[in-house]
């Protein structure tokens, strides 16, 4: 089955004020490319070729820079007019990503972890694969979704953004998830209105024992979305630690 993206760069990007108030944080530079250029390297190094772009009153200049995409790819672009949260967001694209796996990926996160074979396997299994979570270790995670762990070291629930986080290790960001990912989504909406996150579809594919850990390791993961990581990042760009290209 297909595995199709959703590359969510709406909100205000209010962590990069003043800077948001003028241009989209995607567009902000690492150096000498912008933000979603590593974002969506890593997307189609995975092999992805159908993107949605979801994005606020400024994907104008998204449009602009990224257009129609490279040969072979299929581009939508969605407008958030106004911030409604993680499901309004996500539900602004499901008219080009029904019935399918997706890859979703908020923009803010850049990372040299390759996901080709895994979205390979995820595109290539028969039964629904469930979901596969990208984790990092966080020195200070509280801003995150936060994975719980049992004594073994597996994991049985995720808690958002908690004051005192039962672990370091972060999951957010970067997302598999199959074919049953909107009717969790409804699931969890139902449960949670406007305040549902991506957590809380994230859980009941843990509470069901389909969901798969990866942990980024010796990898490089930055969540580029304060001056302070966005600086981090760029430093990085510049010493060529990241890779923008679309092609290994």
């Amino acid at each position: 089955m297909e595995v199709k993206a959703i590359l969510i760069a709406g909100g205000h990007g209010s962590r990069l004020y003043p800077f948001t108030h003028y241009v989209q944080k995607t567009m902000l530079p690492l150096f000498d490319r912008p933000v979603i250029d590593y974002a969506l390297g890593t997307i189609r190094r995975a092999g992805i070729k159908d993107i949605t772009i979801v994005s606020n009153q400024f994907i104008g200049q998204i449009t602009r820079h990224v257009g129609q995409g490279l040969e072979g790819e299929r581009i939508h672009y969605v407008i958030e007019e106004e911030p409604r949260g993680v499901a309004e967001a996500l539900k602004l694209a499901r008219p080009y990503n029904d019935q399918v796996r997706l890859l979703i990926y908020f923009s803010d996160n850049i990372t040299t972890m390759e996901l080709d074979e895994t979205v390979a396997n995820f595109s290539d299994a028969e039964l629904p694969p469930g979901c596969i979570l990208m984790a990092r270790e966080e020195r200070h995670p509280e801003a995150f979704g936060v994975g719980v762990l049992d004594e073994d070291g597996n994991l049985i629930d995720i808690v958002e953004k908690p004051e005192h986080p039962p672990s370091n290790l972060a999951i957010g960001g970067i997302y598999l998830f199959d074919e049953r990912f909107w009717t969790y989504l409804d699931q969890a909406e139902g449960m949670h209105g406007v305040h549902t996150s991506i957590s809380d579809v994230n859980r009941i594919y843990v509470n069901d024992k389909e969901a798969e850990l990866i942990s980024v390791g010796e990898k490089t993961w930055v969540d580029c979305g304060t001056p302070e990581t966005l600086l981090k990042a760029s430093m990085m760009a510049k010493e060529g630690k990241l890779d923008p290209t679309p092609h290994r």
